[in-house]
């Protein structure tokens, strides 16, 4: 996939917001449908509509989409800001060094944001911000094994990152040399899915090590 062509820095505005609203609600329908599927009774208790269909859309579009977006907006304006330059290629390095530490910080960061608004909006947490940011590290420290919600939202922001990995593995002389030589081309994705593995664990560890300081 040609990511230029979906986000460059002198595109129109509303087309680069457009594409990254695009790749957000497409990276997060899969696991969502899958938290869904495969959470007890879950399906049948929203399949009767009512209140617990409303509080479930109201935290997808209120908490979940908007950590996506955000997370991926300034992910692929990064992307599209460094391969603009010229001579410039987007590899493993900028991944490690730009594109994982925005994904794992700003996801923990939006996820406190929107904590504390829903305390003031709609009361979550007992209406207590302190509550509601004392919640954050474990919920997030436990989203990776889809014990929750957040976890949707955890694995819709780094599969909308894997075209990103894609790319920069495929420019790396050393590390696309080696995936090539195991698996043809599609030892990129294969890499690449190494790489998303290893966001996940970079924020698993530092959500429990945040949880670990509050206690």
């Amino acid at each position: 996939m040609n990511m230029q062509r979906y986000f460059a820095i002198h595109m129109p505005a509303i087309h680069f917001v457009r594409n990254t609203f695009v790749f957000s609600l497409l990276a997060l329908v899969p696991p969502l449908l899958a938290f869904v599927a495969l959470t007890p009774g879950f399906g049948a208790m929203l399949a009767g509509g009512g209140p617990p269909l409303e509080r479930f859309m109201r935290q997808v579009v209120t908490n979940g989409l908007p950590v996506v977006f955000a997370v991926n907006y300034v992910s692929f304006f990064l992307y599209a800001w460094i391969v603009s330059k010229p001579d410039q290629r987007y590899g493993i390095t900028l991944v490690l060094l730009v594109d994982m530490p925005v994904r794992v910080i700003g996801f923990i960061a939006l996820h406190a944001v929107i904590y504390v608004l829903s305390a003031d909006w709609f009361g979550s947490f007992g209406g207590s911000r302190a509550t509601a940011l004392r919640v954050v590290a474990p919920t997030l420290a436990r989203s990776v094994l889809f014990e929750n919600i957040s976890g949707v939202y955890l694995y819709a922001t780094l599969v909308s990152a894997l075209p990103l990995y894609v790319t920069a593995i495929e420019t790396s002389d050393r590390l696309g040399g080696l995936a090539r030589r195991v698996a043809g081309r599609s030892g990129y994705v294969l890499a690449a899915v190494l790489m998303f593995g290893l966001s996940v664990l970079a924020l698993t560890a530092l959500a429990a090590l945040i949880r670990a300081l509050q206690a």
